[in-house]
């Protein structure tokens, strides 16, 4: 069986680290598992070019400042940490308890100082991380709960945290594009949103048309709306629609998720 050039450079790193060192479990979804610590990084950079009196501005998410971005991001791993100890354990243990709880502590931790907030997002996405690693390979089947109140093996948590730290380093309004994403990734985030839409049954109807690709009709088609995929993906996850055009007026879209 033929090894791919990043298998190659795993195995290579795990003999020179020897063998106390702790890996993810070979059940563990690999691949958005690496979307989720690029994300994560990508995100850190944004953040670390921003100073700590810009973190007072607004985002690009109405009502909401680069505080709350940055709190909502650090708090989002550490419910991805509880689902994972639900996991872990078979013992139900919710993101949140609710979603008033959910609010109130994002408006607290945007209060915080800028260092304790900095630390809050660090923080967090090490020990979700270590979770993440630490993960017994049974676990990762094991139903947990979302949010939204969808059952979802524990891996999903891995696609959830990808979604929120690429995104989201979007909102903090900062250099941010979608142009930045892994390519296979754009597509992913574009097959969830359509995904997301379908369970809800949402009314949609357009033609998504990207350059290099066949038309994509979207429920009984309607405006066609153009633009390259990085661009059609902001614009269907509600981030603008710079670089999108129609053949008429842009639709409005339902929410994402």
């Amino acid at each position: 069986m033929s090894v791919t050039p990043e298998e190659a450079a795993r195995a290579a790193l795990r003999e020179r680290q020897g063998p106390g060192a702790r890996y993810d479990s070979p059940h563990a979804p690999g691949r958005e598992l690496r979307w989720a610590r690029r994300g994560t990084a990508y995100f850190a950079r944004k953040l670390g070019e921003l100073s700590d009196a810009e973190l007072d501005r607004p985002s690009l998410l109405p009502g909401w400042s680069r505080r709350h971005v940055i709190a909502h991001v650090g708090y989002n791993a550490r419910a991805l940490t509880r689902l994972l100890a639900w996991a872990r354990s078979g013992v139900e243990t919710p993101m949140y308890s609710s979603p008033r709880q959910r609010a109130a502590e994002i408006e607290a931790g945007a209060t915080l100082p800028a260092r304790a907030l900095r630390s809050l997002f660090a923080h967090a996405a090490t020990h979700l991380d270590v979770e993440w690693r630490d993960l017994p390979d049974t676990a990762w089947d094991a139903e947990i709960r979302t949010a939204q109140g969808r059952l979802v093996p524990a891996r999903e948590t891995a696609w959830m945290r990808t979604r929120e730290v690429w995104l989201h380093a979007l909102d903090l309004d900062h250099g941010g594009s979608p142009r930045d994403f892994p390519p296979e990734l754009l597509d992913a985030v574009l097959a969830d949103v359509l995904g997301a839409w379908q369970r809800r049954q949402e009314p949609v109807h357009l033609v998504l048309a990207a350059p290099g690709r066949q038309p994509l009709t979207i429920g009984d088609g309607g405006p066609v709306v153009s633009g390259a995929v990085p661009e059609l993906v902001r614009w269907l996850t509600g981030r603008g629609s710079a670089g999108v055009s129609a053949d008429s007026a842009l639709p409005a879209l339902p929410r994402w998720f």
